[in-house]
């Protein structure tokens, strides 16, 4: 998401009703520069997260907003995993409303599960022959994709949207979905088709809380249900009473209920109208993944996914959970040894990524002062050179190695030339000095005016590194 910058290549009605909110947002919200770690994705807009752990790496599931919006105008989801909650790969958008021949439009909030080796990412579109939101079946195995639809047509199709899916400990799978209503129906083991039809939720004060003002809507529930068991408690997380929203739960005894209203767990914060929860335990800690409108140019219609690290409290309720921009500490450390992708950020600014012609992704739209933050790399006893991969269309530039900050300590500056093309890949080398211990390692760029190169990987050699939270 590089803010007024050209490439370099040539719901439902009810949501109606947000636009007013969201434009006396954009008014009265004044976008600053975002610090630290949160937003954890800076190189696009993105919205609606749903996390999944499997095989030690947590893979965030997103939608895209697309730039400059002013409408909920999202045509593709998008992927990203970590090994330590900080550094994230983005594995580029892997399923799109044209994966659905069925679909229209409307790439909207989903999620991704894991079951007998597949990954089954439900999600709303548009259905064009109905003019209905339903919800559809993205199928894959590999967690990036590419995904492919599983079934060819909806899975259900009511006009509501927000698919979520829990499989219990007996095996039985679950989908709940719903705005204005909450349904649910059990999925047959197949996860593409479901016994029964579609029973929906008793919205009571009792379960989702009182909501005063909209007689239509008696309760807080609005959208986006997040549904997990822990100790034995089912719990179902959800965007509450619109407009602004902010972060509510219940619990249940059944994964279809009673439901208890239990609370708050983020209250209205941020410069986005809407919020979609995401939660889960990843090494030895509890998460809760969500959205605002914090990064330039962000508001209710161009998002940003955060996170932050809680603690459950001792009856198992949630405590109540703000927005930071220090998001989450790291689990672990960067490897600088083992090749890492380009596209592995803790921060980014100025860059944006793009499907590399050597496979995966890689950095580009890279212009002069612009740089990416990867942190905790541990160097241990010191690195004495760097490799990188890069290609460039125009004249090169250089790739600054420092320590500790955009202008910290230099211990390394790469070289690279002019390639004849964004794709045409080659690998430049220069010594490193003086990088040793954990540090946050930042790549400053610089050079004349324009787009100056394409990063796809890199890699350093000399000492040796402990734990390696990054992929291979």
């Amino acid at each position: 998401m590089k803010v007024a910058s050209p490439l370099r290549f040539g719901v439902m009605a009810r949501r109606c009703a947000m636009v007013i909110v969201a434009l006396l947002c954009v008014v009265a919200a004044i976008p600053g520069t975002a610090r630290a770690d949160n937003p954890i994705v800076q190189t696009i807009y993105t919205a609606d997260p749903a996390p999944l752990v499997h095989n030690g790496r947590v893979y965030l599931y997103t939608g895209h907003d697309e730039d400059g919006s002013t409408w909920f105008t999202m045509k593709e989801w998008r992927v990203w995993s970590s090994a330590d909650m900080v550094n994230w790969t983005d594995h580029g958008s892997p399923m799109s409303v044209a994966t659905f021949s069925w679909a229209s439009a409307d790439a909207w909030a989903g999620q991704a599960v894991y079951r007998n080796g597949k990954f089954y990412w439900y999600v709303p579109v548009k259905d064009r022959a109905s003019g209905q939101m339903a919800i559809g079946v993205g199928v894959s195995t590999s967690p990036t994709g590419p995904f492919t639809d599983a079934i060819g047509r909806p899975l259900v199709r009511n006009g509501e949207i927000d698919p979520s899916v829990f499989i219990d400990d007996d095996g039985q799978a679950y989908l709940y979905w719903g705005n204005p209503n909450l349904w649910y129906v059990k999925l047959n083991a197949d996860m593409i088709s479901y016994s029964g039809s579609p029973t929906q939720i008793p919205l009571t004060t009792a379960g989702f809380g009182t909501r005063t003002g909209d007689s239509n809507r008696p309760t807080l529930y609005e959208e986006g249900p997040w549904v997990y068991k822990r100790n034995g408690l089912y719990y179902n997380v959800f965007a509450a009473r619109c407009c602004s929203e902010f972060v509510a739960y219940s619990t249940a005894p059944g994964p279809t209920g009673p439901w208890t209203y239990r609370g708050t767990v983020m209250p209205t914060q941020g410069s986005s109208f809407t919020n979609h929860p995401g939660v889960i335990d990843y090494k030895g800690g509890s998460y809760f993944f969500y959205h605002n409108g914090a990064l330039p140019g962000g508001g209710g219609f161009t998002r940003s996914v955060a996170v932050e690290k809680f603690t459950y409290n001792a009856d198992g309720s949630i405590p109540t959970i703000s927005m930071t921009t220090a998001g989450a500490p790291q689990v672990g450390t960067v490897n600088p040894y083992a090749r890492q992708e380009a596209e592995t950020i803790a921060w980014a600014s100025g860059v944006e990524t793009e499907p590399a012609g050597e496979g995966g992704m890689n950095v580009g739209w890279i212009e002069n002062g612009d740089h990416i933050k990867v942190k905790g790399v541990a160097f241990g006893s010191g690195a004495t050179s760097f490799s990188a991969r890069v290609a460039s269309a125009t004249s090169g530039g250089r790739m600054e190695l420092r320590l500790d900050g955009a202008n910290g300590t230099l211990v390394g500056t790469c070289t690279v030339p002019g390639t004849g093309g964004w794709q045409a890949w080659t690998t430049v080398t220069c010594p490193v000095n003086g990088a040793t211990g954990t540090r946050d390692l930042y790549f400053r760029y610089t050079g004349g005016s324009g787009y100056l190169f394409n990063v796809d990987w890199w890699q350093f050699t000399g000492g040796s590194s402990g734990n390696d939270a990054s992929p291979q």
